[in-house]
């Protein structure tokens, strides 16, 4: 048996991030979040004393009288290890904790997550793979309308939901996806490409840091809109829709020109990360990012073949340095001496036999 090898090879994954979506060429998720404040109570930032408790109280039991209950489940974020709580913001169901006491609710599929007394007292998300803002919107819309069957949210005729971002009142909505955008960087577009979606009312932004020449890491990048303040939930889904596909077509044509004009770099890169991922004994998460881009813009430009795009997009979680260590935790692995006491190392052999076995049955086309 190889060093650093699986004794029992891994069985697939059943998150919602490994199921095939919609463009899934160019756009790897969609999440929609909504943010509401209970009536009569001050925002987390300000609550306090036994507010803080009463709050969670409230929504734990909004949740516990669903006629679906049973799919939901309440944590306190207090109870969770360290472990627990990297993993859940590596999914981006946790975000920066800065409120009191904060809660947790997760629907047993994982595309539905409540957060509780964070900036604001609920932070409803949806999440979906691939391009497909409405039907992810749906999850989220349809918890808000029976969570407002049994308590009351803080709203006005002017201002629309009161949130305690601004920006965010109204609709109380923020729209994000997350794009894979190597043609338009290979072309040097980025760039001005950034300033036209703030123009348009978005910000284009690093999804995991920065890169190459301040480019984000693997030409992968978010687009979330700037303000919920204008127009009706419909209305500001179907503007990020329409917008979206336009930043679809033109990945797409980028990618075109970049087969016409750089095709010998993009084999180059494309083969040097086929290679890596076959062949490596270590590589620190921020290379396995690049690796994995590199591979799924190979895939796409018909270079290679073998693996599908969501198992690509799903390696970008398990990669991660949380996903990694309950994986350690739970499974059974030989590692040679030199490494064994030395935690980052068994990450970095661990991360390497997941890209393995992905590329297993990839070839060069």
């Amino acid at each position: 048996m190889a060093a650093g090898s699986r004794k029992n090879k891994s069985q697939a994954n059943d998150a919602w991030y490994t199921e095939k979506g919609k463009d899934e060429d160019v756009v790897l998720s969609t999440k929609v979040r909504l943010s509401r404040n209970l009536a009569n109570f001050p925002f987390p930032e300000y609550e306090k004393g036994q507010q803080v408790d009463r709050v969670l109280s409230i929504i734990y039991d909004v949740f516990n009288h669903l006629d679906d209950a049973e799919r939901f489940q309440s944590i306190k974020v207090s109870d969770l290890d360290n472990l627990g709580q990297k993993i859940l913001e590596e999914r981006g169901v946790l975000q920066t904790l800065d409120g009191q006491n904060p809660g947790l609710v997760i629907r047993n599929d994982g595309k539905v997550s409540c957060q509780i007394n964070s900036r604001d007292h609920i932070r409803i998300s949806s999440y979906k793979t691939g391009f497909d803002p409405e039907s992810t919107f749906k999850e989220s819309k349809d918890l808000d309308n029976l969570m407002q069957t049994k308590v009351q949210f803080a709203a006005s005729w002017d201002f629309g939901y009161l949130t305690s971002c601004l920006d965010e009142a109204g609709s109380g909505m923020k729209l994000s996806s997350l794009f894979h955008l190597p043609g338009l960087s290979l072309e040097g577009k980025i760039w001005s490409f950034m300033q036209k979606c703030r123009e348009r009312g978005y910000i284009l932004s690093s999804t995991y840091g920065a890169g190459k020449q301040g480019m984000s890491l693997g030409s992968y990048y978010t687009i979330t809109n700037l303000n919920s303040l204008s127009g009706s939930e419909e209305e500001q889904i179907a503007a990020f829709y329409n917008y979206g596909k336009e930043v679809i077509e033109m990945e797409k044509t980028a990618r075109k020109e970049c087969e016409y004009n750089k095709m010998s770099l993009i084999k180059d890169m494309v083969y040097r990360a086929f290679a890596l991922a076959k062949y490596s004994l270590f590589m620190p998460v921020r290379e396995s990012v690049e690796v994995i881009s590199n591979i799924k813009l190979g895939k796409d430009l018909n270079l290679l073949d073998g693996i599908d795009d969501n198992k690509l997009n799903a390696l970008l979680y398990r990669i991660q340095d949380g996903h990694l260590e309950y994986v350690l935790k739970n499974g059974d692995f030989d590692f040679p001496g030199d490494i064994a006491e030395d935690s980052v190392k068994k990450n970095e052999r661990l991360r390497c036999l997941i890209l393995q076995e992905a590329v297993e049955k990839v070839s060069v086309v």
